[in-house]
């Protein structure tokens, strides 16, 4: 069977990494897997980020459609955000998308994989009318219709947004909070909808020995990626003395874009207020952060003001290069307040890390505090102090709580077994149709 498996953004966020290992684990549940993205050339180059699988790529810097607007409202950024998008710009969104996904051969494909609710939902009812698309909610989507005054088109594409899933056959969301959020937001069926939560690559994520001199020696010094507002990737680095306290500190990994939700300057504040407090050396690395990309006050300047030494921006690496990273780190720690499943939590734990989160939505549902993690209050910045203190100096328990969270990913969220999951969901959508698969014109 035939599927289209299509995301509108450039690949730099999670549902990025949950399209490409979804369509490399589908074809072993008997599934033809093409690819249909956005694409950017740098970091966000799809051709790069897909390789190897079926793929067309769509260049917004070579016109081949208009650069994807954005659920988050970030002034001055190339994508704005959805609500701020007018019904001219819109039809040039569903436009370009309708000769995509007709060169794409949607309208021969079984089913549709539509990540988001995006004008792609539009343009795939106009290029393959008939052909039952199964909508994939990643929460960003959701996040912006929860903000009142998201722009001044939010009721617009409220409605659009609405109208879109209405037309899905089903819904995947990654948690049952996701749901409850869809049905309140969007107006659907919960029948319609299904929990299938994200995975991790087994063969990316696994504890495995690192030189962990020599790992933040090439990452931090020899082949920096850090950046400061208005600089390239590269202009924050480190001498080979500053990071070489890496190697006998206990190292708290943080993993992200920079937006206001992920409470980088909390986490930083946090941090170094438990600097003054641990019996060991730690140090606090952040890696993220797509080049040029930020909201609220940009990390490396929270760094300078909060006055940290041990803290460290690593900028953004590829996703293969993260298991290393987690390998070479002790603890993982994730501030967001507004993390609708939180897929870095489950790909750390697999490696081995025992994860600090917020006791909210998403990681709420992976972490349980006290046996494979710790969890804290959203914004509660004396209490993520006290639990990376814990960390830091509990060796011990540091080290049993990573034990079980390496148990607890290999046991739920591998993605081998979640692909399963969604081919019967892929399945369920064709059958729904009364057209047996293979045989659509």
């Amino acid at each position: 069977m035939r599927v289209i498996n299509s995301l509108m953004f450039f690949p730099r966020g999670g549902s990025a990494q949950v399209a490409r290992s979804l369509s490399a684990e589908l074809a072993a549940h008997d599934w033809d897997v093409r690819i249909v993205s956005g694409s950017m050339p740098g970091p966000g180059d799809a051709t790069r980020f897909y390789a190897g699988q079926d793929l067309v790529a769509v260049d917004f810097s070579a016109g081949d459609a208009p650069m994807h607007p954005s659920y988050e409202d970030r002034p001055g950024a190339p994508d704005v955000c959805f609500a701020r998008v007018d019904d001219e710009e819109y039809e040039a969104h569903v436009e370009a998308w309708t000769r995509v996904f007709d060169h794409a051969g949607a309208a021969s494909a079984d089913v549709l994989l539509l990540h988001h609710l995006t004008p792609m939902n539009e343009a795939a009812a106009r290029a393959a009318p008939g052909v039952p698309i199964v909508g994939h909610l990643h929460g960003t989507e959701l996040a912006m219709l929860d903000r009142a005054s998201a722009g001044p088109r939010a009721d617009a594409w409220a409605r659009r947004m609405r109208r879109w899933a209405g037309a899905c056959a089903q819904l995947i969301v990654p948690t049952t909070a996701a749901r409850d959020r869809a049905v309140r937001l969007l107006g659907v069926d919960p029948a319609v909808c299904v929990v299938v939560a994200n995975g991790f690559d087994p063969a990316l994520f696994r504890p495995e020995a690192v030189d962990r001199a020599a790992w933040w020696r090439r990452t931090l010094v020899d082949d920096p990626h850090g950046w400061r507002p208005g600089d390239e990737p590269g202009s924050v680095a480190y001498t080979e003395e500053h990071v070489a306290r890496l190697d006998h500190a206990v190292v708290l990994l943080a993993v992200g874009r920079y937006t206001a939700v992920k409470r980088l300057s909390l986490l930083i504040d946090a941090f170094t207020a438990a600097r003054k407090r641990t019996r060991r050396d730690a140090a606090l690395v952040i890696l993220g952060g797509h080049p040029g990309e930020w909201e609220g006050e940009h990390p490396a300047d929270a760094v300078r003001r909060a006055g940290s030494p041990d803290v460290f921006l690593a900028g953004w690496h590829d996703h293969d290069e993260l298991g290393g990273f987690f390998n070479a780190s002790d603890v993982q720690v994730l501030a967001s307040v507004d993390e609708q499943f939180g897929l870095v939590l489950v790909e750390g734990m697999a490696c081995g890390l025992a994860p600090i989160a917020v006791d909210r939505a998403g990681p709420a549902t992976i972490v349980e505090d006290g046996r494979t993690g710790w969890l804290v209050e959203p914004d509660d910045g004396p209490a993520l102090a006290m639990a990376i203190v814990d960390a830091v100096d509990g060796g011990e328990e540091r080290a049993r709580r990573g034990i079980a969270a390496r148990h607890e990913a290999q046991k739920r969220w591998g993605w081998p077994g979640l692909a399963g999951q969604v081919a019967g969901v892929l399945a369920s959508a064709c059958a729904a149709t009364g057209v047996p698969a293979r045989t659509r014109a």
